[in-house]
């Protein structure tokens, strides 16, 4: 009888080292995603980006990432209508969602449709990172990063 011993989803299986933090990034503006996607490779994360919601649906069907940071307002498809129907399909609705918006009233808008977390924009690139490690799995973060953390969506962000 053969003993079969799970691996946990963040080991890989083949090569039993860490699975980087897989990050789409969602934003009509080329500087804000190249930014946001240096800043993330250097801390680790596989990065791809999306120029509007509905690319960044396709990107979500064909590989769902660990963590969606999108504009809430762009042209063509924004972020709004993207959320609904990533939340709405069965397949992607696990996603945590971080929306960004240089709107005021946007925070609150944003909780309300169903926005995982906030920031508003400008946001700092160590508190992008916060916000993302805030909405992964401990265990998986800790094998990236070396360190235990503990998720801390159930307080408000600071911004």
């Amino acid at each position: 009888m053969a003993l079969m011993i799970e691996q946990p989803p963040h080991i890989s299986i083949v090569t039993g080292r860490c699975a980087k933090v897989d990050v789409l990034i969602v934003d009509d503006d080329r500087d804000i995603r190249a930014m946001f996607s240096a800043y993330l490779e250097h801390e680790g994360c596989t990065v791809r980006t999306a120029c509007d919601g509905g690319r960044a649906i396709d990107q979500a069907n064909l590989r769902p990432p660990d963590v969606i940071v999108m504009d809430m307002v762009m042209p063509r498809f924004d972020g709004w209508t993207a959320l609904k129907r990533l939340k709405g399909a069965p397949s992607t609705a696990h996603i945590p969602i971080i929306g960004l918006s240089g709107l005021p009233m946007a925070r609150e808008q944003a909780r309300a449709v169903g926005f995982d977390a906030f920031l508003a924009k400008p946001c700092r690139l160590a508190r992008l990172w916060r916000e993302i490690r805030a909405l992964l799995d401990p265990a998986r973060l800790s094998c990236q990063t070396g360190v235990g953390l503990t998720p801390t969506r159930l307080r408000p962000p600071l911004d």
